[in-house]
């Protein structure tokens, strides 16, 4: 069952969060713990059910909404900017904020835990498991940016993503991410599904998105969902989960 939570920030502010835990007593080392980091149109629907579907797995999830601090407009300004740059500065501060809070429950073990992204939370996802966070075991990347400097993810944990091949914005970062990964030695499965746009992984509606973002071929695709969700909970399985 989701609720609604408040994580404290060093600066003595507060983010809002939503979180959802797995039914039942927690086990006596605690659950696996993910961050889910949302997409640029904020905590939706659709990253509401990520939370549920981690959840369902056996993962305390938590979903941090990171323009809960100041106005949207401006929150969302900044975040772009600071994307763009490859220096997510706030947004970073904010999802480490996070995974210590998650860390810090009882009901949690704080050694096993992953990140994941999508969109814009795919590119900073990555950037925020590059930094080596204390417990993140595997990061999961979907459709989001990559770097172009590869000693940036040298740090990395072992890393599970998808794109869509349709997607013209985003599918070179899938590639290179692969690439990355490979010279860097990092473990890795990185999918690129011919079939999929941008965002095929969720079920959102957001209409404006399908216009604007026409090259990006915007919406679910379920064949290659269900493929991507099945290989980013095996990938969370053996690097999180089953983490000795």
């Amino acid at each position: 069952m989701r609720r609604h939570v408040r994580i404290p920030l060093p600066d003595g502010g507060g983010l809002a969060a939503t979180v959802a835990l797995p039914e039942g007593t927690a086990p006596v080392d605690g659950w696996p713990g993910v961050v889910v980091v949302h997409e640029i149109y904020g905590v939706e629907p659709d990253m509401l059910d990520v939370v549920d579907l981690f959840a369902e797995h056996g993962y305390a999830a938590v979903l941090p909404d990171l323009y809960s601090h100041g106005t949207r407009t401006g929150c969302l300004a900044r975040a772009m900017h600071q994307l763009a740059t490859g220096r997510p500065g706030r947004p970073a501060a904010d999802i480490d904020a996070t995974r210590r809070w998650l860390a810090g429950r009882e009901d949690v073990d704080g050694g096993r835990l992953g990140v994941i992204g999508f969109c814009m939370g795919g590119g900073f996802a990555l950037a925020y498991a590059a930094s080596a966070p204390p417990g993140v075991r595997a990061a999961s990347v979907n459709y989001g940016v990559v770097p172009r400097d590869q000693e940036a993810l040298r740090s990395v944990c072992p890393v599970v993503a998808s794109y869509g091949g349709r997607d013209q914005g985003f599918r070179s970062h899938g590639t290179r991410l692969r690439e990355h990964m490979r010279a860097l030695g990092i473990e890795h499965d990185v999918e690129i599904y011919p079939t999929a746009g941008h965002s095929f992984m969720t079920d959102g509606h957001h209409p404006t998105a399908k216009l604007a973002l026409f090259p990006l071929r915007h919406g679910l695709v379920r064949p290659a969902a269900d493929d991507a969700w099945q290989r980013t909970f095996a990938f969370f399985d053996e690097h999180v989960a089953n983490h000795g």
